[in-house]
């Protein structure tokens, strides 16, 4: 009861106390997102201290909407918590439920269309997984998916690059890709990669059935086992001098063919 009394209120912050438990999100986007979708798991909004624009009152009201307590807080304090662009708010989660093989199929048994899956293997910069993700959520997949091992995960860098999609694209982690691959394939969905040597270019693919597109980390691609397990090995040409493109800026081209073959 005595949190509830709390709850909506403002203060302020005594510091850039980093013993509770939970994990802190920070980013307009991202801390906005999370009000939005699990506005459960937000304990405290930290504000940066008079800053008061339209865009950090929209978070600010819908914390209010929720009775999360409000603190302010100084520049300083709030890049104890969270190095970066925090841009001026900083949110105290609880850990969010992680979701595995059980979810990934659970969730596309749900699906009343043919899913659209983004497999990545083996990206390991924040900065890549953030962009794939804001990618995916634009373009309409359905769940994304990685290994457990050698994959970066959901960090504070990766949902702020995301800007909101981490909140609202489902995430897998699961913990043999290929294994996850092969129940794919078994349950009728149609497993291609991505590779620079493949025969085919993506635009000359059928991207329309059900789909698990894989990509791998820009330079090395995907591992060997990955690769060997895909139905099908597709690339995008490459005109110029470049050997290959960043591994999100190649994830984005892919998913607007399969939004573009499906629209048509």
């Amino acid at each position: 009861m005595a949190s509830k009394a709390m709850a909506g209120k403002e203060k302020t912050s005594r510091g850039g106390d980093k013993s509770r438990s939970g994990e802190w999100i920070y980013g307009l986007h991202s801390v906005q997102a999370l009000l939005k979708t699990e506005p459960e798991r937000v304990q405290e909004l930290r504000l940066l201290r008079a800053r008061n624009d339209q865009r950090l009152n929209k978070v600010r009201a819908l914390a209010e909407q929720h009775q999360i307590t409000i603190i302010h807080a100084s520049r300083d304090e709030l890049e104890a918590l969270a190095p970066g662009n925090h841009q001026g708010v900083v949110a105290l989660c609880e850990t969010g439920e992680v979701r595995d093989e059980h979810f990934l199929f659970s969730h596309l048994e749900t699906l009343d269309r043919p899913p659209l899956v983004l497999v990545l293997d083996s990206i390991t910069d924040p900065h890549n997984l953030g962009a794939c993700l804001r990618t995916a959520d634009a373009a309409g997949v359905d769940v994304v998916v990685a290994p457990k091992d050698n994959s970066v995960g959901i960090t504070a860098t990766v949902r702020k690059v995301a800007s909101g999609a981490a909140e609202t694209v489902p995430f897998a982690v699961v913990t043999n890709l290929v294994r996850t691959l092969k129940q794919m394939q078994n349950a009728g969905v149609w497993v291609i990669g991505t590779d620079g040597e493949a025969e085919s270019t993506v635009f000359q693919t059928d991207l329309k059935g059900p789909l698990a597109l894989v990509m791998g980390a820009e330079g090395k691609g995907m591992r060997r086992l990955t690769r060997e397990t895909c139905d099908e090995l597709v690339k995008l040409p490459m005109a110029g001098s470049v050997s290959s493109l960043n591994v999100s800026v190649a994830a984005g081209v892919c998913l607007y063919e399969v939004v573009r073959q499906r629209s048509g």
